[in-house]
């Protein structure tokens, strides 16, 4: 009798210490609980306790930010869509982009749809940096965040420059030519700069599949890392930078 009860008592010690080691808290019904159910996970960790109401009005951001990660979204689903048609090959990679515009069913309207959001990304991108600078985002407590935002707005420059060799046409050819020639010339790291990302001293496949490996692998993993940084260091450096009243008398 004795040792079931001991066994009852074990057994349900290390339920309770698999239940804990899921669910590290009891249910959220205090601010306390609440804030540390935000802090401690994963999902939510972007999302703050407390919001002044003045951020959220449509001239403290508008919505800028949220609506560049929006692109960012939808440029990765195009992305996907994009890459089970594509060949990251000599000369297949135009084939397959002729194939898309006269070919595939709705192709034109994906490969547009990638295109010009692209294009709305660095715009956008660009003036939410220009909109967070002029309320003094950079400023501290924001500095860190700052220095993120600047490291998303070139890998956004760098994702829309590698995206543009992969159709693997006149415009696109001449315009890494002209693109690696330029990076050629910045002293002491320029050559080799130019060789790793051509990947020899012309442009070729071997070009073609490292753009297509920057495009679609790396650049992706490194702006997904830092936008999670740059959303969850907003929260941690006290929330959006608003004016205050009694600073827009000054």
């Amino acid at each position: 009798m004795i040792m079931n009860s001991a066994q009852r008592a074990l057994d349900q010690l290390r339920s309770t210490r698999v239940w804990k080691s899921i669910f590290r808290r009891g249910p959220a019904r205090t601010n306390r609980t609440r804030s540390l159910a935000v802090f401690g996970n994963l999902f939510l960790h972007v999302l703050p306790v407390k919001v002044r109401d003045k951020s959220l009005r449509v001239r403290a951001t508008y919505y800028l930010g949220s609506f560049s990660f929006f692109l960012f979204l939808l440029l990765s689903v195009t992305g996907i869509l994009l890459m089970l048609y594509y060949h990251p090959a000599v000369p297949q990679a135009y084939r397959d982009m002729k194939d898309l515009r006269f070919v595939v069913s709705n192709g034109v309207f994906l490969r547009n749809l990638h295109r010009f959001g692209a294009e709305a990304m660095v715009i956008a991108v660009f003036w939410h940096m220009f909109h967070v600078f002029y309320r003094g985002g950079y400023k501290p407590p924001h500095q860190f965040n700052w220095v993120v935002g600047v490291g998303l707005l070139l890998i956004t420059l760098f994702l829309s420059y590698t995206g543009y060799l992969l159709p693997w046409d006149q415009l696109a050819f001449w315009a890494i030519t002209v693109g690696t020639n330029i990076i050629s010339y910045v002293p002491l790291l320029g050559q080799p700069m130019r060789f790793l990302l051509l990947g020899g001293h012309q442009i070729g496949e071997n070009a073609l599949l490292r753009f297509y490996v920057l495009h679609v692998v790396i650049l992706p993993l490194a702006a997904v890392m830092l936008i999670a940084i740059h959303l969850w260091r907003v929260q941690k450096d006290g929330g959006l930078t608003v004016k205050e009243d009694h600073e827009r008398e000054k």
